[in-house]
């Protein structure tokens, strides 16, 4: 595939004249392309709830998700298999990351190590994929040797594999098992997909995470439940959901709490099944994790 070939590598003609506008105009000139971001996410939602389903069966299963990229696309993977396990409560080991580089490319541009196919095998071999993981390979152009090395690696491994790409027919589509093509068009400064490319990859990344840990019952209704309240913010925000789900009063939603170790999910149990904690933590492990099937059981 020809790098200029690709239409997040050619030249957007509205932005021709880029560095003659005013800060207004370019603002707006921004916001009109990025509106361009999410008709062309909506056009492959399909794709994106396939993904959301193989994400969801694998980590049912004890299996995990490992996105791997490089540059922006590898930092925006890192990105979200951070945010997991303080908004979801899982263990950091079910949500990872690989970024061509290293931990050091998430600060520092790293460019050379995208180039490597050989590294790509090898990070991706590092983790031992199996039939249990899902991994999703994030590159905007879809040409990226890095990427493709390990999703073909994983592949062979048995992993179910996603390429998330921005450009259409290309080689990381081609080797993936699901192909979710965003294509985003030319970037307002040519060739920069830390922009409208970037955009993309991190709403589908969202979707992604947030579908399958619904499905998983990491949440209750649309509430974070398996938070962790490590400060004052945190600790408000858990009375304020025990307070709405349970339908009690603040006095009793930090007793509660206090005396479920300062674990929502355990508190809720607790509340709403009207069982003690031990009991509670009984029904949570049952249920994997599940407090809607831990209360209902």
């Amino acid at each position: 595939m020809v790098l200029s070939d690709l239409n997040t590598e050619r030249q957007n003609r509205a932005s021709s004249d880029l560095d003659k506008l005013s800060a207004l105009e370019i603002a707006t000139l921004m916001n009109r392309e990025d509106a361009k971001v999410l008709r062309a996410v909506r056009q492959a939602l399909p794709e994106i709830a396939k993904a959301i389903d193989v994400v969801h069966n694998r980590l049912a299963k004890g299996g995990r998700l490992i996105y791997v990229g490089s540059g922006t696309s590898g930092r925006l993977g890192a990105l979200d298999a951070s945010e997991c396990p303080p908004t979801f409560g899982v263990d950091p080991s079910m949500i990872q990351y690989v970024i061509a580089g290293g931990e050091r490319a998430l600060a520092n541009a790293a460019e050379a190590s995208e180039d490597s196919s050989q590294l790509g095998k090898s990070d991706m071999a590092a983790r031992k994929p199996g039939k249990k993981d899902v991994i999703v390979g994030l590159a905007a152009s879809g040409r990226t040797p890095y990427t493709i090395a390990a999703l073909k690696y994983a592949a062979k491994k048995g992993a179910a594999t996603v390429a998330v790409i921005c450009n259409t027919g290309s080689e990381l589509a081609r080797v993936a098992q699901i192909a979710i093509e965003a294509e985003v068009g030319p970037e307002v400064l040519t060739g920069s997909t830390r922009l409208k490319a970037g955009t993309a990859q991190k709403l589908i990344c969202n979707m992604l995470t947030t579908g399958a840990m619904a499905r998983l019952g990491y949440v209750y209704g649309n509430l974070m439940v398996n938070l962790h309240l490590k400060n004052e913010k945190l600790i408000e925000r858990g009375i304020s959901i025990v307070q709405r789900v349970a339908k009690v009063n603040r006095t009793v939603a930090l007793a509660t709490l206090e005396a479920a170790d300062m674990k929502v999910s355990i508190a809720l149990v607790m509340l709403c099944a009207k069982v003690s904690k031990p009991e509670a933590n009984r029904r949570l492990k049952r249920a994997q994790g599940s407090i809607r099937k831990a209360i209902e059981a």
